[in-house]
């Protein structure tokens, strides 16, 4: 649910304070369409009917700013090109699904024209300047839906990212940006940049918002051929005691000083946060950014809107159109040697990051001044892209957060990265990062599973749960029907079984989260006398948990008036002690 609606205030209030906020700002490059505010209220007044009538909304008020290349029904679609602008008649899944949580549409923002940019200036609609400095750019292509949001107006911003457009512009305002793996989020209802490439991404002021909103819109869409749902492995949550790769010193040269400054001091703070950081080479992933635009796979632009530009559209900008007619030159055989350059790439980079819990690079590499774009806009665009531009090209996550600011107080920030569908790790790191008191959830599956032994946390087999992502649930009792017993097992641990209503004690247990996957792994590797079974909580729940055989239980030492396992160890090791001293 969003938790930072100022003031949780009603949402007809939300919609005054915004528009109050738009008049305050002062910054109409950032919208394309700005809905009348009446409409909105509208909207608002309905929202909170539904509230009234009992509904559960989990954005109920949230104002939302979405990037003008994806359809809002009744509203005109321009990509930022006034030429190519067409009314929407169906609202894309996205937004579809953020609207029936409760969300509210504020209007259609300005972006980088057919999100081709990472600087927020190819747009004639104006170039949009950084929330905090207008002599800077505000970074793109998302350039007005995080803008609306740095500003204070939305709540949400809605973007796209196929070279780190959800991510850089969130870097140079200090928000978040969340880039979910490919196809989780659908891109029905996007004008494509890179069809197979372009995620659907959002910015808030705080990783809880950001994650909320991004939960909402996750699964698949029949209408997105390229949707995906969370796998039947997925990964619940990061381990305790993370392993983050950082890139080497060398492989930050693109940096400018501050930013590298920033970078090691960011660095410093993860492994205060509990993390281990171990330096790597990632020149298999800078090398394999090149590919976006320096590559054959440049050619999807022009499959996108290569024939609209051809027809030389007044309101066309020219670096963009530029780009676009030179990828019409792409051959067939070049591109199916890229593609083949992208799977040796994708494999490179599993192996990089195996063992390692996420990858913590800078999001971007300077912040530069629109006039310096306007006097290079290539060249400038080209290095903010060096560590974003290789992640949907390799599939991967991330998750772009402020880092330390700059020795001048100016925004710094880094990014998460993980393999696909390892989202929750990132979102779990960033939030320790960030030294949130809690941990929002994007990915809500699994089974829950009760331990009451070895796997527990501080325990010898707890590691299996960490491997397998499981996600520490609370701490569980069983019913009075249970039973404990000291196994004879190397290493040791306890047998539950169930003897009935009235017969035990209330067991002390911990329960997890797990994926489908990571319960059968539990399955299939089962050492006797270990079962899985249905166990009874104190709640009144059932859930599956570990348990042992009833002959097993009856060969071994009775336990059951410890509570628990870790009881049991703790006053065994006592009375060893006391054995000992005496």
């Amino acid at each position: 649910m969003i938790t930072g609606v100022p003031g949780n205030s009603v949402p007809t209030a939300r919609v005054t304070a915004a528009y109050r906020r738009i008049a305050e700002a002062d910054r109409p490059e950032v919208w394309i369409t700005l809905r009348p505010e009446s409409a909105v209220a509208a909207e608002a007044a309905a929202v909170e009917q539904r509230l009234a009538d009992g509904a559960s909304l989990a954005l109920a008020g949230v104002l939302v700013a979405v990037k003008d290349n994806i359809d809002v029904a009744g509203l005109p679609t321009t990509a930022a090109c006034p030429e190519f602008a067409y009314t929407a008649e169906v609202t894309a899944a996205a937004i579809e699904r953020l609207v029936a949580a409760g969300a509210i549409v504020l209007g259609k923002t300005n972006l980088d024209q057919f999100a081709t940019g990472l600087v927020g200036t190819r747009s004639p609609y104006g170039a949009v300047r950084n929330a905090h400095d207008p002599t800077l750019i505000s970074g793109g292509s998302s350039s007005g839906s995080a803008v609306a949001v740095a500003l204070g107006i939305a709540d949400i911003g809605i973007g796209t990212d196929t070279a780190g457009s959800g991510r850089v512009p969130a870097a140079l305002h200090g928000i978040v940006g969340v880039k979910a793996t490919l196809g989780v989020i659908p891109a029905h209802g996007v004008v494509p940049a890179c069809a197979d490439y372009d995620a659907v991404t959002v910015f808030a002021r705080d990783l809880a918002n950001a994650v909320a909103a991004a939960a909402v819109m996750s699964g698949p869409e029949p209408r997105d051929p390229r949707s995906r749902a969370w796998p039947a492995d997925v990964r619940l949550a990061a381990p305790l005691a993370a392993r983050i790769a950082i890139p080497r010193t060398a492989d930050l040269a693109a940096l400018s000083g501050p930013y590298r400054e920033a970078f090691a001091r960011t660095a410093a703070v993860v492994a205060d946060s509990g993390a281990t950081i171990e330096e790597v080479d990632i020149s298999v992933l800078l090398d394999a950014a090149l590919l976006l635009y320096d590559g054959a796979i440049v050619a999807e632009r022009h499959a996108a809107v290569g024939t609209f530009l051809d027809t030389a559209p007044a309101g066309a900008d020219p670096t963009v159109a530029a780009i676009i007619e030179s990828a019409g030159a792409t051959t067939g055989p070049a591109f199916a040697a890229d593609l083949d350059t992208l799977a040796r790439a994708r494999a490179a980079a599993a192996e990089l990051l195996n063992g390692f819990d996420a990858l913590l690079l800078p999001t971007t590499t300077e912040h530069p001044s629109i006039a310096a774009v306007q006097a290079d806009p290539v060249g400038i665009n080209r290095r903010l892209g060096t560590y974003t531009n290789f992640c949907n090209l390799l599939d991967l996550a991330a998750i772009a957060i402020p880092g330390e600011s700059t020795a001048a107080g100016a925004p710094f920030g880094v990014m998460l990265v993980t393999p696909a569908f390892a989202d929750q790790v990132a979102v779990d790191l960033a939030a320790r990062i960030l030294g949130a008191e809690t941990t929002p959830l994007l990915v809500e599956r699994g089974v829950d599973l009760a331990v009451f032994g070895a796997h527990l946390r501080g325990q010898p087999l707890h590691w299996q749960l960490e491997k397998i992502g499981a996600r520490f649930a609370g701490d569980i009792h069983t019913t009075d029907a249970y039973r404990l017993t000291a196994l004879n097992t190397t290493p040791p641990k306890p047998g539950l079984v169930r003897h009935g209503d009235g017969l035990g004690a209330p067991i002390l247990g911990e329960l997890f989260r797990v994926s489908e996957a990571g319960l059968g792994s539990f399955l299939a590797a089962l050492p006797a006398p270990m079962a899985l079974t249905s166990i009874e909580l104190s709640d009144g729940r059932s859930v599956i948990g570990f348990a042992c055989t009833y002959d097993a239980a009856t060969t071994s030492t009775d336990i059951t008036s410890f509570g628990g396992w870790k009881s049991y160890l703790e006053h065994g090791a006592q009375r060893a002690s006391l054995a000992v001293g005496s």
